[in-house]
């Protein structure tokens, strides 16, 4: 069972954004930058583009909503988005607010986020996300 599962589970706690029937977005516990936000589908998939086309495409529309939310309320100029698919066996994409294309260069040290600053982002996106259609 990997992390996402457990987080999926509620069997690890996450700085939880957004939930659908089929996706999941929360806040990266490693970030690049303040409001970085991991997308997973549900269903447990190692590889993205081993999801069929009805649940990539379904993680992508819900991943384009949190982008929107994040963007209505973190100062960014957009939000960069980034499939690695190595560092967990589990397909996600990586929502990065960025002012620069250095801002999504994971090569650099992660930073870290104070858990109460950790909990009014995440909760500022949910709430932006609820007000979307």
């Amino acid at each position: 069972m990997t992390i996402f599962e457990k987080i999926i589970a509620g069997d690890i706690p996450s700085y939880k954004v957004a939930e659908s029937e089929k996706c999941l977005a929360f806040l990266d516990a490693f970030p690049l930058k303040e409001g970085h936000v991991l997308v997973i589908p549900k269903l447990p998939t190692d590889y993205i583009f081993d999801l069929d086309n009805q649940d990539l495409s379904d993680l992508h529309l819900f991943s384009k909503k949190v982008a929107k939310a994040m963007k209505s309320v973190i100062p960014c100029n957009r939000i960069g988005m980034a499939v690695i698919g190595l560092e967990v066996p589990h397909a996600h994409i990586h929502l990065v607010p960025i002012d620069s294309v250095e801002d999504i260069n994971f090569s650099k040290p992660k930073i870290e986020v104070d858990s109460n600053r950790m909990l009014e982002v995440s909760s500022a996106i949910s709430q932006a996300f609820q007000k979307l259609d």
